[in-house]
């Protein structure tokens, strides 16, 4: 059974950066897509991004793309969620997913295994 752990949230202060990890055990990520999602309080589950398994092809929200970057270490079954510059709206539970596909996903139905998630809070 693959099991995914994330962690490197915390609390944070407006303009500081962060490095999510998500490590995966239990099978690892194989030659899966990651991806990665965001629950922030009182809303529904988002997407944030996703990299394919070679690690080639990264696909970012719109909202992510200027402050979000994904990458991945297959030798350590390691995917990683970076974000600079934070501010209080990413405030949220972020959430990392191993996906049936071997290229990024939006579709959270392509899924199979999830993290418990790692909370971020960022104050202004």
């Amino acid at each position: 059974q693959v099991h995914l752990e994330e962690s490197g949230g915390g609390l944070f202060q407006a303009g500081d950066s962060l490095k999510l990890s998500c490590v995966a055990s239990g099978g690892g990520f194989g030659i899966k897509g990651v991806g990665w999602f965001r629950q922030a309080p009182g809303k529904g589950r988002e997407f944030v991004g996703s990299i394919s398994w070679t690690g080639n092809s990264v696909d970012l929200q719109d909202f992510a793309k200027r402050r979000f970057a994904i990458e991945r270490d297959n030798a350590k079954n390691t995917a990683y969620l970076q974000i600079v510059d934070l501010e209080p709206e990413d405030t949220a539970v972020y959430y990392c997913a191993r996906s049936i596909r071997t290229l990024p996903s939006r579709t959270t139905e392509e899924y199979e295994y999830w993290g418990q998630g790692t909370e971020v809070t960022v104050s202004s």
